[in-house]
């Protein structure tokens, strides 16, 4: 028996990643996809639904008053960018709150807790497409490392020896490459703990660079492929102890 799922979010974006999530598993079957609360309460008068997956922030009706308004709910997982609402989420009897941006990791734990939840045999078994938003892993001994990440509804591969540089926007990352550059949902902070820490370095708030693509730098800012990239005061005495020993292994 496979659990039907509805996605409520206003950001397409967080939609193609829960549904790209969903389609791993042959337990889920995704029923529809709203961009507002209006929507899911239509859905939710002509379709049988097992389990919501929604978004508190959206407009005109936030996901928690959306809950209190609706008898007899589904099974609710909460998906929001604000820590600060997890309490009234847990309040509204929600099976889990998830944190964006999402890992597969972490929305597995959360089907997991469902299927506790209806003393369904829980999954243990990893997802029927195996390409991750991210994986670092070789399959080769020769071939280069690369992570996938999310862009426009596609799994774009980049290899990190191509990566120039990370800007984080928010919710978003800019990876730049010399040939491209890639949008995509996620934070900066998560590629910072994934990435190899001998190769990338964090040295700004909003900037992850790529130590082999530095071509000078300063007290002040870093030079890679003609762009000028700035070092954060907090990260200053970290960046440029890296920089000079990378400098010196280099030379």
């Amino acid at each position: 028996m496979k659990l039907k799922c509805l996605i409520v979010d206003d950001e397409p974006l967080a939609l193609d990643v829960l549904e790209n999530y969903i389609e791993r598993l042959d337990t889920l079957e995704l029923v529809g996809r709203c961009k507002n609360a209006i929507e899911a309460y239509n859905k939710l008068q002509s379709e049988n639904i097992d389990l919501l997956f929604l978004d508190i922030q959206m407009p005109k009706l936030t996901g928690i008053d959306f809950m209190k308004s609706v008898k007899n709910p589904p099974k609710v997982i909460f998906t929001t960018a604000y820590r600060e609402y997890a309490i009234e989420g847990y309040e509204l009897d929600a099976v889990d709150y998830l944190l964006k941006p999402i890992s597969f990791d972490r929305f597995l734990k959360g089907i997991n807790k469902v299927m506790g939840s209806m003393a369904t045999k829980p999954i243990k078994e990893t997802p029927k497409n195996q390409v991750h938003n991210l994986s670092t892993n070789q399959s080769h001994v020769d071939q280069e490392p690369f992570i996938y990440l999310k862009s426009d509804k596609k799994m774009v591969k980049i290899l990190l020896k191509d990566i120039l540089y990370i800007e984080s926007l928010k919710d978003y990352i800019r990876v730049k490459t010399h040939g491209k550059e890639v949008v995509a949902y996620q934070k900066i902070s998560y590629l910072e703990e994934k990435l190899p820490e001998q190769r990338f370095m964090r040295i700004h708030r909003s900037f992850i660079i790529n130590l082999e693509k530095v071509e000078a730098f300063s007290a002040t800012h870093t030079e890679i492929a003609g762009f000028d990239i700035p070092i954060g005061r907090n990260y200053k005495n970290e960046a440029l102890k890296k920089l000079n020993e990378h400098n010196l292994l280099d030379s």
